[in-house]
């Protein structure tokens, strides 16, 4: 997770609500990415999505089956849509997000019995330190 922190650094030095993601696999970094979608003018620019291409194209395979994904905020609908079709074994967040949380806090997809993958679900990972990170973002940008 401190890695995460470290690529949510990235995120906010270019202006990008700071959140940070890595997918690691037998205990590798094989993909990792920030939070883009202002830079790159791309809504899916996600931190996770990131991660999840930067690993996919590593392995060179859509699925990663196996793989962790560490993240500093709870993942958003679409990042928890594209963690079931990755086949993430586990996701691991450090902040929840309790207006687009997907992984228990609004939504619980990662773990739906309606889809044909669940994810293991470790919240709260270097929380406080995540979540404020955060909270000094905004209250920067409101200033």
């Amino acid at each position: 997770m401190r890695r995460a922190l470290t690529l949510a650094r990235q995120a906010e030095d270019a202006g990008e609500v700071p959140i940070g993601a890595l997918v690691v696999f037998n205990e590798e970094i094989v993909g990792e990415g920030w939070n883009q979608p202002i830079v790159s003018s791309d809504p899916t620019a996600h931190a996770e999505i990131g991660a999840l291409r930067a690993a996919a194209a590593r392995m060179r395979n859509y699925r990663l089956p196996g793989a962790t994904l560490y993240v500093t905020l709870e993942p958003c609908p679409m990042c928890a849509g594209a963690i079931v079709q990755a086949r993430l074994a586990r996701v691991v967040y450090g902040a929840p997000d309790p207006k687009a949380g997907a992984a228990g806090t609004l939504f619980n997809l990662l773990q739906s019995e309606r889809l044909n993958h669940r994810a293991e679900v470790t919240p709260g990972v270097l929380g406080e330190e995540c979540g404020e990170m955060l909270r000094c973002f905004f209250q920067a940008r409101r200033a």
